[in-house]
């Protein structure tokens, strides 16, 4: 895969410009999303689509509040998402009364998708785990505890 994860930390730094690990963070980020981006599409997924449904898949029943709050985004953005996944079949709302509290499950269709889409993730780290295992090591446990997190 192009643009290997060290690759963004070994641009050139001079006195004005010293190496910056939030720089190069953000470059590896925005490289690897663009990969999970690509063996998304195929499933109707979007990287956020993606983080949404595992969130309904763990917790059956969330509100999108909770759902808005776990994914640090607005509840208007959960929302807008949450309904493209109802069109796309892969989530069903339990509720959908409007001003009543809703109540998000996955169907077998998100179900499927988020397999295969979790298979192409393991893919992915796979890939990058094998690249750049120094890397990948040092990541482990930064989702959960992440630097400057709230």
């Amino acid at each position: 895969m192009p643009n290997r994860p060290e690759d963004a930390a070994s641009q050139p730094t001079t006195p004005d410009r010293p190496f910056s690990p939030v720089i190069a963070l953000l470059t590896v980020s925005s490289v690897w999303d663009s990969h999970l981006g690509a063996a998304l599409k195929p499933l109707g997924l979007t990287t956020r689509k993606y983080g949404l449904l595992a969130h309904i898949r763990a917790t059956p029943d969330i509100s999108f509040s909770e759902l808005a709050r776990r994914s640090q985004i607005t509840v208007q953005t959960a929302h807008t998402a949450v309904h493209a996944l109802v069109d796309d079949g892969m989530v069903a709302d339990g509720t959908a009364i409007p001003g009543a509290p809703s109540h998000l499950r996955m169907t077998d269709k998100g179900a499927k998708a988020l397999a295969d889409a979790d298979a192409r993730l393991a893919e992915l780290d796979a890939g990058l785990s094998a690249q750049a295992p120094a890397f990948a090591a040092a990541l482990k446990g930064m989702h959960e505890e992440p630097v400057g997190g709230q």
